[in-house]
C-alpha cells in the first residue's frame, strides 16, 4: 500500500519539480530505526530491547557501540550504547504501513506528526515516546518501556522538496 503511494506522488510532483524521467523521482531509499540503551546497563534489560525492537521490524537488531569515552556519561570507547535496525525493501514498506496506519493512530492524544522534523538533507526523524504502540510487543510487561527513533532516508537533497514529498505520501502532519 505504502509502495503504491511512492509512485502516485511522482505524478503529483512531476510538475511542481521539474522531473523530466522516472529515474529523477523522489523515492525512500531506507528506514533507520534506533534506540539508545545507555540507562538499561544490565544485559537482561537490553536483550529485551533488541527482542521487541526485532518483533516490530522483523529484522534482528545489531548493537552500537560508543565512538569515543565520556567521563560525565562513564561511558568507555566501544561500550554498548544502543541498538539499531536499518530496513531496505519489502520489510521497510510494510514497516511504514504498520507505522502509519496502525501504531500511530494507536498513540495517547495523536494529532499528527511535526513539520519541523524534516531535516536540511531531506531525511525525516520521527520520535515514538512507547514502543507498545505496536500490536507486536507484548503489552503484559510494561515495566520495560521504552522509546526509539525511526528515521525515513530519501534520496532529495533539500528540505523543502522533502516536505512537499512528504505532503504527496500523506504523512499525517499537524494541522496548523
Amino acid at each position: 500500500m505504502f509502495k503504491e503511494k511512492v509512485k502516485n506522488a511522482y505524478k503529483i510532483l512531476k510538475e511542481t519539480m521539474n522531473l523530466k524521467n522516472i529515474m529523477q523521482a523522489p523515492k525512500i531509499e531506507k528506514v533507520v530505526v534506533s534506540s539508545g540503551v545507555g540507562s538499561f546497563k544490565d544485559a537482561k534489560k537490553m536483550d529485551i530491547v533488541i527482542d521487541r525492537l526485532s518483533k516490530i521490524t522483523g529484522q534482528k537488531a545489531i548493537k552500537r557501540g560508543a565512538k569515543k569515552s565520556v567521563a560525565s556519561f562513564k561511558s568507555r570507547e566501544g561500550d554498548i550504547v544502543g541498538v539499531q535496525i536499518t530496513l531496505r525493501g519489502e520489510r521497510m514498506w510494510s514497516f511504514l504501513d504498520r507505522l502509519f496506519s496502525v501504531a500511530l493512530p494507536r498513540t495517547k492524544d495523536f494529532r499528527g506528526i511535526s513539520l519541523s522534523a524534516v531535516d536540511e538533507m531531506g531525511n525525516y526523524t520521527l520520535a515514538i515516546k512507547e514502543h507498545t504502540v505496536f500490536p507486536e510487543t507484548s503489552d503484559e510487561d510494561l515495566k520495560d518501556v521504552f522509546g526509539f527513533a525511526v528515521t525515513i532516508v530519501t534520496n532529495l537533497k533539500d528540505k523543502n522538496s522533502a516536505l512537499d514529498f512528504f505532503k504527496a505520501l500523506n504523512f499525517p502532519f499537524k494541522k496548523k
